[in-house]
């Protein structure tokens, strides 16, 4: 009896450990792994949400290296959108941007000033795209400006209007100043351009949601400038992670851009976006030890975004908040009104974790009096508030930008139309509503004499 005793003690003891254990887990939820990323600083999202996956060190500045022409590419794109030059445009090469070509120390397609027939925009771009050609990025940006000087002032604020806050631009390449061979455009002899890996991944995400067609040409692994030419240039992209590029054993799946970048005091760095199985992912590399780790640290950080996130359904259509699926309605016909989510929220989150993921309502102040009540008329689609998610979990890295993480929230609407009351049932109401009053303060009266 004894020996059954003890038998049944162990297992209930072994069980309760066991339920602990599990609980204890299951009320932690999604813990970042430690990726010992070999890199100063670094970041990973989701493209199309903003959600960030990971971050490490995001708002150190650093120096990005030619990962600036990315905003170069930007501008240039914002530009044909807006008519201001096309891909055809001419481009004449000045002095500045001859001399910067002939300089076989830095990555350039040798360009010349008297060339027959010009250069085009389209192909300077790729040359700047594919092959950081610092060069064809100068006259690139004078073209666009009148001088690269114009330029730079034209990069700044268009990082501030991205909602970039930590960065300096002070020339169109990634150069360090004093490799310009004094012919910088802005700043001092030694200065360089500084972002961070936060700012960084949110020129990356404009860039590829404002302007997709940039994959066009980032996703070029090869490609000859000016072919069939005495200036023939064979520009294999520095992007090592490109499927098909010459240079083996860094192709990943999915890769199809975006931009590398590199110099003595940045060390190497790499923006990076790819795609799989409909998921498309932004990661960002800062300041890693050599040509090949930026590579490898990158594939860090895209394996764990595709093996550990998805893009989830967290609350359907037309939800209705527990105890406030109807909100009273004040001067109304009817008293109240039926209130209802606009659209289904959907997230890129943690596989496993949608249970940490809890509907709140938000509603309008402007709407609501403050009682809680809307005021009629009232119109069918009239919005009554906010849908939004709640984290329960441990570490929660937000959106790139404010903007995008709006968009993990949907309006809350009035579902069907409430017309004002005439005059005379809101003074029947009026009058129901005193005499009421005064019945329940006799009532109140009385039971205070027991």
């Amino acid at each position: 009896m004894n020996r059954m005793k003890q038998t049944v003690i162990l297992v209930l003891t072994m069980t309760l450990v066991i339920t602990g254990f599990m609980t204890s887990s299951a009320s932690k939820g999604y813990a970042a792994p430690d990726l010992q990323l070999e890199a100063e600083a670094a970041i990973l999202l989701d493209a199309k949400t903003g959600k960030i996956l990971y971050e490490k060190n995001a708002d150190l500045l650093l120096p990005p290296a030619s990962m600036t022409k990315m905003m170069t590419e930007y501008l240039v794109l914002e530009a044909i959108e807006k008519g201001k030059i096309s891909w055809d445009t001419p481009v004449k090469i000045s002095e500045r941007a001859f001399k910067i070509s002939h300089d076989s120390s830095l990555s350039n397609v040798w360009l010349r000033k008297d060339a027959n027939p010009e250069y085009t925009i389209e192909e300077l771009f790729e040359a700047a795209a594919i092959y950081s050609a610092n060069g064809a990025t100068m006259a690139i940006a004078e073209t666009i400006a009148g001088s690269e000087t114009n330029f730079v002032k034209m990069m700044n604020d268009k990082a501030k209007e991205l909602g970039m806050e930590k960065y300096k631009f002070v020339n169109s390449t990634g150069l360090n100043n004093r490799d310009l061979k004094g012919m910088h455009p802005a700043g001092g002899p030694d200065e360089m351009n500084m972002m961070s890996a936060r700012d960084t991944a949110i020129l990356a995400y404009h860039l590829l949601n404002d302007y997709p067609e940039v994959l066009d040409v980032a996703k070029i692994p090869e490609k000859f400038f000016r072919k069939g030419t005495p200036d023939q240039n064979r520009m294999i992209n520095w992007n090592w992670m490109l499927p098909g590029n010459p240079r083996t054993g860094y192709a990943y799946e999915g890769v199809d851009g975006l931009k590398t970048g590199s110099t003595d005091l940045a060390g190497y760095s790499f923006t990076a976006t790819a795609q799989r199985n409909g998921m498309r992912l932004i990661s960002v590399v800062m300041k890693t030890a050599n040509n090949p780790a930026r590579f490898e640290e990158t594939t860090k950080l895209l394996n764990h975004g595709f093996n550990n996130f998805s893009e989830q359904e967290i609350v359907k259509a037309g939800y209705e908040v527990k105890e406030k699926s109807s909100l009273p309605v004040i001067k109304g016909k009817e008293k109240s009104v039926d209130v209802q989510s606009t659209d289904a929220i959907s997230m890129v989150i943690a596989n496993g974790e949608d249970d940490q993921y809890k509907p709140k309502a938000i509603w309008s102040k402007k709407a609501l009096n403050e009682k809680g009540e809307l005021t009629a008329p009232v119109k069918k689609g009239d919005k009554v508030g906010t849908l939004t998610v709640e984290y329960a979990g441990e570490k929660d890295y937000g959106y790139i930008t404010e903007k995008a993480g709006k968009n993990a929230s949907v309006p809350i609407v009035a579902q069907a139309d409430v017309e004002k009351a005439n005059w005379f049932v809101l003074m029947m109401r009026g009058i129901g509503g005193f005499f009421g009053d005064i019945w329940t303060n006799v009532v109140d009266s009385i039971k205070g004499l027991f």
